[in-house]
């Protein structure tokens, strides 16, 4: 399908590895210049030297820490003047009720629901002013049914949730959508890691942990960062702009929902 987005510029947060790269990549497919941001050089350099090479887009990169003042301030001076906004970030540790402070909760808002809001803050008029614009938030398939040990994940995507329902019906009239990607269990770099946790806790190998969590998915197995990334792109399409406020789940039936 032709997107019709061939030749806007997009800022995708996050988007050295993981989700956030499948949907660098899924934009750059569709004509879309990027400007990449990261916190490590290394691995964004690798990742935008692939882009290049693979789709010839202009690819701009940022090294740094958006969850920051100073990182969100150097990451819209280098975007400039953006038609798409794909916030992300990397979500808090898990833990149990007990285990939270006032601090824990304080970093995970910042990280997970006043970075994206700063970012749209910021970028929201000048889409406005040139009656197009699409932004899409990475936040999680607990926002539709939580988990107990992502408490403040929980906590602070539901917030940004909260945020969205409300600004994306008041900036929708000038033709700017505001949706958020609900992922479920991706195969990335996060996904590998808690199974190998849950291998080591259980004394099981790492096959079989991936195995129990696959079988807790209705699709049987976990999703993919590109499938990801094309869902994204959808919503950053001319074909998506009668979509506001949605909260799109991809995690292969996994949440247990009529609707």
């Amino acid at each position: 399908m032709e997107l019709g987005i061939s030749g806007k510029r997009a800022l995708v947060c996050a988007s050295s590895k993981g989700l956030g790269l499948g949907c660098a990549k899924a934009l750059a497919e569709a004509g879309v210049s990027l400007v990449m941001n990261a916190r490590g050089a290394e691995a964004l350099e690798a990742a935008a030297a692939e882009i290049r090479e693979a789709h010839g887009v202009e690819v701009a990169t940022v090294a740094i820490d958006v969850t920051t003042a100073e990182g969100q301030a150097a990451v819209l001076e280098a975007a400039g003047d953006i038609d798409i906004l794909v916030n992300n970030a990397g979500g808090p540790p898990p833990g149990m009720w007990h285990d939270w402070d006032r601090e824990d909760f304080i970093k995970a808002i910042d990280a997970n629901m006043l970075t994206p809001i700063a970012l749209m803050k910021a970028s929201l008029p000048g889409m406005m002013d040139r009656g197009w614009g699409r932004v899409v938030n990475i936040t999680s398939q607990a926002v539709r049914a939580p988990i107990g040990v992502l408490g403040l994940s929980n906590s602070a995507r539901t917030g940004l949730t909260g945020y969205v329902a409300g600004t994306a019906r008041q900036v929708a009239g000038s033709g700017v959508t505001i949706n958020n990607l609900l992922p479920g269990l991706h195969d990335t770099d996060r996904a590998a890691s808690i199974d190998t946790g849950a291998a080591a806790a259980g004394g099981i190998t790492l096959e079989e942990a991936r195995a129990n969590r696959c079988a807790t998915i209705p699709a049987g197995r976990y999703g993919t960062a590109d499938e990801f990334g094309q869902a994204c792109a959808f919503l950053c399409s001319q074909h998506a702009g009668f979509i506001v406020g949605q909260n799109l789940l991809l995690d292969g039936g996994a949440t247990n929902l009529t609707m």
